[in-house]
């Protein structure tokens, strides 16, 4: 792809555009905005620009467009599949000043937010009248809901409560050239023609600038309790898993995590929690719900699956204290594999009950190519992030043989119905397998979309295909 270079002359536009003190030029800055949270991998921007309205987006994306100027929108930067990387320079389009919860409609259950507002922040406010709002990746207190809507995340509560596609009633976009246009309805029904709000879902930035969200709310659940169960082996923690949908138990979560991965975060933060010899999987279970017995009896239920399926031993938490500490434990995981070692993270998803299959899979593939990997994620929507630990791998091993490896990953995964991502996008990342998951016609079809909404490539290019 060719596009512009950024000249003192741009930057002089780009100041006309956004007040000046929200464009950044200093190496400070760039090196910031090089990167996101996948390995270590860092593209530099040119200029980095945080524009403060709607109508100071458009004005920019028209600019940059007629003047073919690459624009990589931004989040907060925790993503990890390199899908906030600005790999042809140009501009990052950093979202951060748009942080603004508008409106809180508790008649109509909707929250009205800018892209940039901090997930758990809104989690917190809406709680304030008694309203959840669901959707809480890992890392929910620093996240924004425009990064989240861009690459689908998820986190532990789609199990119950759906995924994020189920709380995104329409969006303000501002396209490549400029246009600004409203979506869809603040309706929970819509039937009137394509579902562009959909698209936008998951489409990383390729298509659009998200820059407001109409969100659907939950009335938020007055209980909740807390079990981590422990198993001797991991193949009988993922048998469980499906066992405990099949007995007509629906939790709230559902969580696995291996004993290396626990073992990690003990050693990485200071936790309450006592690894027991013989364990080699936990699973973290939680149900919530308006009536407190009829929650412990849920958990007696749940128990007596688990148990049916190997458990050996059952902790419960039921005061705050209790529960936040059993959560911390995997709240941290992602941070300790990272503070641990050298490491890639695939974001596999297949349906739930073949998830026995996939990790004995994963294990045999790490066999096969001299690598180990600690396993952990949302067991109960079978999505089980595989994090690849170099550890003494060669450079050579880990450059040419790993990818062999995680190629079979993805192709295990297609095989057993699954596909390449659950909540972490394509990205930079994983691009290089979508043919394993889609056919010719298929990718042809997105690369007609793209070329529909941005005949110029100019929004976040090199990403999802090339």
């Amino acid at each position: 792809m060719q596009f512009s270079k950024i000249t003192i002359e741009t930057i002089h536009q780009l100041k006309t555009i956004v007040k000046p003190q929200n464009v950044f030029t200093d190496e400070e800055t760039l090196k910031r905005y090089s990167h996101d949270e996948t390995e270590d991998l860092s593209f530099l921007p040119e200029v980095v620009v945080k524009p403060e309205t709607t109508e100071e987006v458009s004005a920019l994306l028209k600019f940059c467009y007629d003047n073919t100027i690459a624009v990589t929108p931004r989040g907060a930067g925790t993503g990890l599949s390199g899908g906030a990387l600005p790999v042809f320079g140009g501009i990052s389009l950093s979202m951060e000043k748009m942080n603004k919860i508008i409106e809180i409609d508790a008649r109509n259950l909707q929250a009205h937010v800018e892209a940039g507002v901090i997930t758990e922040v809104l989690i917190d406010e809406v709680a304030k009248r008694n309203l959840l709002y669901p959707v809480d990746p890992s890392s929910k207190g620093s996240c924004f809901i425009g990064g989240n809507i861009a690459h689908g995340s998820g986190g532990p509560r789609v199990v119950k409560y759906g995924t994020l596609r189920d709380y995104i009633l329409n969006l303000e976009v501002v396209l490549p050239n400029g246009e600004v246009i409203w979506t869809g309805a603040n309706t929970l029904k819509y039937a009137s023609g394509y579902n562009l709000t959909q698209l936008m879902i998951g489409s990383e930035g390729t298509l659009g600038v998200i820059t407001k969200a109409v969100l659907k709310l939950v009335p938020k659940p007055s209980h909740n309790l807390v079990m981590l169960a422990s198993f001797p082996s991991a193949d009988s923690a993922c048998e469980a898993v499906s066992a405990v949908f099949r007995a007509g138990m629906t939790p709230s979560a559902l969580e696995f995590m291996e004993r290396t991965g626990m073992e990690w975060v003990l050693k990485y933060e200071e936790i309450k929690f006592e690894l027991k010899d013989n364990v080699e999987a936990y699973l973290l279970v939680e149900v919530d719900g308006n009536n407190l017995e009829t929650l412990r009896a849920d958990c007696e239920k749940i128990g007596e699956v688990l148990y049916k399926h190997g458990c050996s031993d059952i902790l419960l938490g039921e005061s705050a204290s209790e529960k936040e500490e059993l959560w911390k434990i995997r709240r941290k995981m992602p941070l300790s594999v990272k503070a641990n070692s050298v490491y890639k993270e695939e974001d596999t998803v297949v349906p739930r009950a073949e998830l026995p299959k996939l990790l004995k899979g994963i294990k045999e593939i790490g066999n096969k190519y001299g690598f180990k990997s600690v396993c952990y994620g949302h067991a109960g929507d079978g999505n089980l992030h595989v994090n690849i630990i170099k550890e003494s791998m060669t450079e050579e091993a880990w450059e040419n043989q790993l990818p062999l490896g995680i190629k079979e990953i993805m192709q295990l995964t297609v095989k057993l119905g699954g596909t390449l991502s659950g909540e972490h996008g394509i990205g930079l990342i994983q691009k290089p397998y979508m043919s394993i998951k889609f056919s010719e016609v298929h990718l042809q079809l997105m690369r007609s979309i793209k070329q529909v909404f941005d005949p110029k490539g100019i929004l976040n290019p090199g990403k999802i295909f090339n």
